[in-house]
């Protein structure tokens, strides 16, 4: 990669584009109010940019472009920016996916869809795998139906435990509550996935499925504080999901492995 190939260039507003239909985030004008509020040019961070095709193509600092612009009346005006040359889009992406310092911390979504751009390998199956689920990756946390908002979550239980478990899992979850929002919870995907992982050939699918539709979702969160206490982390959600499914009926018992 030539990121590291750039020129200090006072460039207009006016030309510096930011894509937001691909990589970037919305800009937040209440971020931008904040900053301009607190801004000295003297320390200020000069923003990156990707020429390509022509185009000035903004990949960190857009909010301090904006905050410039701001205090000038919102008017547009000459900015000193770190123009990087021969990086592709997905670089792009890449790289305002890892940005650290002073820029706001992205939440989980926005880095994911911008991993998911930039075509990282372990991003793109998960993203692949969970639409095959029947689930979309829900980046701005609107809570809809079939969309997981507790990215992080459900990623490192996908990188844990490998496509196969992971897929099953969701899968059950969507058979079980149609992908109503309330279902798809931290809680919830733990629990679910521990309990496939751990009881594998063991347990009966159908009869997990009929279980949980029976089960208010709420209550594996609810009900997580209350019984065991003694258990900790994802073992208070595995053990809803056992009590749930052996519950059923005796045919189905299954010895504690937790």
């Amino acid at each position: 990669m030539s990121s590291e190939i750039y020129k200090e260039i006072l460039i207009n507003s006016k030309n510096l584009e930011v894509p937001y239909n691909s990589y970037q985030r919305p800009i937040n004008f209440e971020r931008v109010k904040k900053i301009a509020a607190q801004f000295d040019e003297r320390i200020a961070n000069e923003p990156k940019v990707s020429f390509r095709r022509g185009h000035y193509y903004v990949f960190d600092g857009q909010h301090t472009i904006a905050a410039r612009k701001y205090l000038n009346n919102n008017q547009d005006l000459p900015i000193l920016c770190k123009v990087y040359y021969g990086l592709s889009k997905e670089e792009e992406a890449m790289l305002f996916a890892k940005q650290t310092g002073t820029s706001a911390a992205l939440t989980s979504g926005y880095r994911m869809k911008a991993l998911i751009y930039g075509n990282a390998p372990a991003a793109t199956t998960f993203f692949n795998v969970t639409k095959s689920a029947g689930f979309k990756l829900d980046c701005v946390q609107s809570k809809r139906k079939n969309r997981i908002a507790c990215i992080n979550t459900a990623f490192a239980e996908f990188e844990r435990v490998g496509v196969d478990i992971y897929k099953e899992s969701l899968k059950i979850i969507s058979e079980a509550w149609a992908g109503k929002p309330d279902t798809i919870r931290a809680e919830t995907i733990l629990g679910v996935i521990h309990f496939v992982e751990l009881y594998h050939g063991e347990y009966d699918r159908k009869c997990l499925v009929q279980q949980l539709h029976k089960t208010n979702p709420l209550d594996i969160y609810d009900e997580s504080r209350i019984l065991n206490p003694n258990l900790k982390g994802y073992k208070k959600y595995l053990y809803q999901i056992y009590r749930i499914y052996t519950n059923s009926s005796k045919q189905y018992m299954l010895p504690i492995k937790f």
